[in-house]
């Protein structure tokens, strides 16, 4: 897994069921990664594309046999959720309901 952009790690480890990675970056900005089996710790400034752990497979949450490894990207600026996929400018993406 690498990280989207330059920042400081701000958490790294186990939460509740998983392993995730959180990064402070400019600008009140905070992308998480989970569940990414930690490669940095808490403190350490990254640079973007700089691997910051690696991605556990079969997980609670999303399976599928045989089980595969899902990552579950999010981004945070200050208060309000954003659609990460946007930061990379893919625009808005619309999501098919789950059959």
């Amino acid at each position: 897994m690498l990280a989207a952009g330059d920042g400081m790690v701000v958490y790294a480890g186990w939460m509740v069921d998983r392993n995730l990675v959180s990064i402070e970056h400019a600008g009140g900005l905070r992308t998480t990664y989970e569940p990414v089996a930690p490669g940095v710790a808490v403190g350490d400034q990254v640079t973007r594309g700089q691997p910051i752990g690696h991605l556990e497979p079969g997980h609670p949450g999303c399976t599928a046999e045989p089980p595969r490894a899902c990552l579950h990207w999010g981004a945070r600026q200050r208060r309000d959720y954003l659609d990460p996929l946007r930061l990379l400018g893919f625009g808005h993406v619309r999501l098919k309901p789950w059959r």
